[in-house]
């Protein structure tokens, strides 16, 4: 994936005069670790994540019991076979139903991320092209990311995106 960042670039640059335009770079991971509601979602996402995760520990524990259970009325020899079978399908149906549980939990938190970060990153990327057209950038490109292999520090536009955000050092 770097190796076609760098054609791409190296195409950018070999086709455009670049004395004559104006690039910048940020780093966007300073940008969003600044923002105050980056650092309220990720806490919200958290307390979702350990409420799933409770839920599901409970789920685990109560289906080992019903196992050990079923195992040691097995061994005892209280239960006829077939009733083994029987609860044995019903605990497997159970497990399932775990499995279906923790896909579950997993998706909606997504889900929720997708909610909290999207207009976050909505607001950031208005930021960013916003000091772009005042500041004649034709190219900003992100530094967080890994894409830039050299950058002058003159051209960090990363504190004018902070500013433009309400962000204060």
């Amino acid at each position: 994936m770097n190796k076609f960042f760098i054609l791409v670039f190296a195409f950018i640059f070999s086709s455009l005069s670049i004395s004559a335009q104006k690039v910048a770079y940020i780093n966007s991971q300073e940008i969003l670790g600044s923002l105050t509601e980056v650092k309220q979602a990720n806490s919200d996402i958290e307390v979702m994540k350990g409420m799933f995760q409770k839920k599901g520990e409970e789920m685990v524990k109560d289906l080992q019991m019903k196992y050990q259970d079923l195992q040691q009325k097995q061994a005892g020899g209280t239960l006829a076979p077939v009733e083994i079978e029987k609860q044995a399908a019903a605990l497997k149906a159970e497990e399932a139903k775990v499995g279906e549980f923790e896909q579950s939990s997993q998706q909606k938190i997504m889900e929720k991320s997708e909610e909290l970060l999207k207009p976050i990153q909505d607001k950031v990327n208005k930021a960013i092209k916003d000091v772009a057209t005042e500041n004649g950038f034709l190219y900003i490109f992100d530094s967080g990311m890994g894409v830039v292999l050299y950058a002058d520090p003159a051209a960090d536009a990363t504190k004018l995106v902070k500013t433009k955000l309400g962000i204060t050092q």
